[in-house]
């Protein structure tokens, strides 16, 4: 039997255990050969998603809304628009929050979370022993598809932000600066449902990913990964490349499933939330909301 998943809650100061979505659909996938033989011939392939997305695009998919925000208990009073106004389940998915809901951390020299979710950070790449699991380690070069590319953040500092499908998908500019080109590096759409990641971190360098960089005055260029996963094959980009955005302005979303950002700083250009450290170094993911300091610039 898989163990639970367990997370730090800022906000409530507490370890909890993670409600997965597809819980037993997953464990399946990944936890005996049948059901990976059943990964490899369907879920992994881009048919898997695209079929998943048509259904969640259709009509009949809004009845799954008022249920899914019983069972996982979701405040409506943030949503920017009525419950009653998503003609599908993916309409209600990537819908946008009240500003107020996800206040910004509003001092000049910080950084802000990009998106809700869980999240694991790390100082010093060059410093990890292992990611999850014992052993697993962030593997640079292959998740940039370039040595060059990757050499200034191997002793920098990543953030992990972990989306489940319960969270706000929208994700946001967590420094303010000029967006240079998004580049996409193809893959696969496994899961990045923490069951997947605890047995197989490669995840994240064999997934369909976007790469765009920020020019920031404060941080440097902070490198910034979208990675897709199974039944989010899409990403959406609604910020513009070689445009200038404000720390908190929106970059995206993701359409239905679970998805992830990679955040990344090169050596020495953030300080980050010491909690946010400690209990990352524990093996706790933590969950924090969009827009919250996750650490300060070192030269200001």
């Amino acid at each position: 039997m898989e163990p639970e998943i367990i997370f730090h809650n800022k906000y409530s100061g507490k370890l909890e255990a993670e409600k997965v979505y597809g819980e037993k659909w997953l464990k399946f996938i990944y936890g005996n050969f049948i059901g990976k033989l059943c990964l490899w011939a369907l879920v992994r392939r881009k048919i898997f998603s695209k079929w998943y997305g048509w259904k969640m695009n259709r009509r009949n998919s809004r009845s799954k809304i008022l249920p899914f925000i019983k069972k996982f208990g979701l405040d409506t009073a943030e949503f920017a628009e009525d419950v009653s106004s998503f003609a599908t389940f993916n309409e209600f998915f990537f819908r946008k929050l009240i500003s107020s809901s996800r206040p910004l951390s509003n001092e000049f020299n910080s950084a802000s979370f990009p998106a809700d979710g869980r999240h694991l950070a790390f100082d010093d790449l060059s410093k990890v022993k292992g990611v999850f699991v014992k052993g697993q380690r962030f593997n640079l070069e292959k998740l940039f598809g370039s040595e060059e590319l990757a050499a200034p953040y191997q002793k920098g500092s990543l953030v992990l932000s972990r989306l489940c499908p319960t969270d706000y998908h929208r994700f946001h500019f967590p420094v303010s600066g000029r967006m240079g080109k998004v580049s996409l590096i193809n893959g696969g759409l496994y899961s990045v449902n923490p069951i997947a990641l605890r047995k197989n971190l490669s995840i994240f360098w064999e997934n369909k990913r976007y790469l765009t960089f920020i020019d920031s005055h404060h941080f440097g260029r902070v490198a910034i990964f979208l990675v897709g996963a199974t039944c989010v094959g899409s990403v959406h980009l609604t910020a513009q490349e070689n445009h200038s955005y404000e720390k908190g302005d929106e970059l995206g979303y993701f359409s239905f499933g679970g998805s992830s950002l990679i955040t990344l700083f090169s050596e020495n250009m953030i300080k980050l939330d010491h909690d946010l450290s400690v209990t990352s170094s524990n093996g706790y993911e933590t969950y924090v909301k969009m827009g919250e300091a996750l650490g300060k610039s070192s030269f200001s």
